[in-house]
């Protein structure tokens, strides 16, 4: 289980939207409350609000630094209309990329039956983000980002090697019980 190294596909494929200005930066989206539920868990979250506008940028920090669910789930509903068919945009994406072990069975990593990956697939996935996208590549290295009313405790990048070894600039962290801590 790839836990929140899922979140890669859902970035890059973000990333991508952007790109294709189908999103900007700056633009505001309106916190479904599916999105909102999701971070009520005792998964990571970025702490947003149902109702409440949250400029893009501010997710895409939210989902990497803070490997916050309910960002992750606000910006996939976005960039795919729904969850379901941003999973099947996930789902495409790994086949045009010749990803073999790689089923997607949602945007957060959470764990779910039929959601896999393998080490080779997350590092391709990676290396993409990091070709495709290199704009977006500096956000992977962010040691602090905390949203307008998350508590100072959700500060610090999920990714603690950040802080530890200078030669660490990023890319994704994950743990469920399922799937222990991923790197």
């Amino acid at each position: 289980e790839p836990a929140s190294l899922t979140k890669l596909m859902t970035a890059y494929l973000v990333f991508q939207a952007l790109h294709e200005k189908k999103l900007g930066l700056d633009q505001m989206l309106t916190v479904s409350e599916r999105a909102w539920r999701t971070g009520m868990t005792d998964a990571s979250r970025m702490y947003i609000q149902v109702g409440k506008q949250v400029k893009v940028e501010d997710l895409i920090e939210g989902m990497i630094v803070q490997s916050g669910n309910d960002a992750t789930v606000q910006l996939a509903e976005t960039v795919g209309g729904s969850l379901e068919s941003f999973v099947a945009m996930m789902n495409r994406q790994a086949q045009a990329f010749g990803l073999k072990n790689t089923s997607f069975k949602n945007v957060t990593g959470l764990t779910e039956p039929g959601h896999h990956s393998s080490a080779r697939d997350l590092s391709v996935i990676a290396s993409r983000i990091i070709r495709d996208f290199p704009e977006y590549y500096p956000i992977y290295s962010t040691k602090k980002y905390r949203f307008e009313g998350a508590p100072a405790s959700n500060e610090n990048n999920r990714n603690v090697l950040l802080s530890r070894d200078p030669t660490v600039d990023g890319m994704k962290t994950g743990y469920t019980e399922a799937a222990g801590y991923c790197l």
